[in-house]
């Protein structure tokens, strides 16, 4: 069965850093295009950045220059690194995995970002 597990989210002050991790198993990884979605209260689940298996990167614009998305296939892991967070940024954040080229899609949990002084 497969599972993703996010971590690292938290309370964090404006301007503030965090990196996301999500740990996957039971998945092709390494064929596997990976992405970290976010959801607030009221809104839509949105793409914030993927990541394809040759490790193309895909960004929102919302997030462009703050945030970068890596892989390590060694670990099975994604991670989001996220600077200069603003109070915007405060939402549950998903990741999801997809054997390419067409899925199925895989979903973890999600880890919750506060941002807030």
């Amino acid at each position: 069965q497969v599972q993703l597990v996010e971590s690292g989210g938290g309370l964090v002050q404006p301007g503030g850093s965090l990196r996301l991790s999500c740990a996957a198993s039971a998945i092709m990884f390494s064929s596997s295009s990976m992405a970290w979605y976010r959801q607030a209260p009221g809104n839509q689940r949105e793409l914030v950045a993927d990541i394809t298996s040759r490790g193309r990167t895909n960004y929102a614009d919302s997030v462009k220059g703050r945030c970068t998305i890596s892989r390590d296939n060694a670990k099975n892991t994604v991670y989001l690194q996220m600077n200069s967070l603003e109070p915007e940024d405060s939402a549950v954040y998903y990741c999801k995995a997809r054997l390419e080229p067409y899925g199925p899609d895989y979903w973890g949990k999600g880890t919750l970002v506060t941002v807030s002084s």
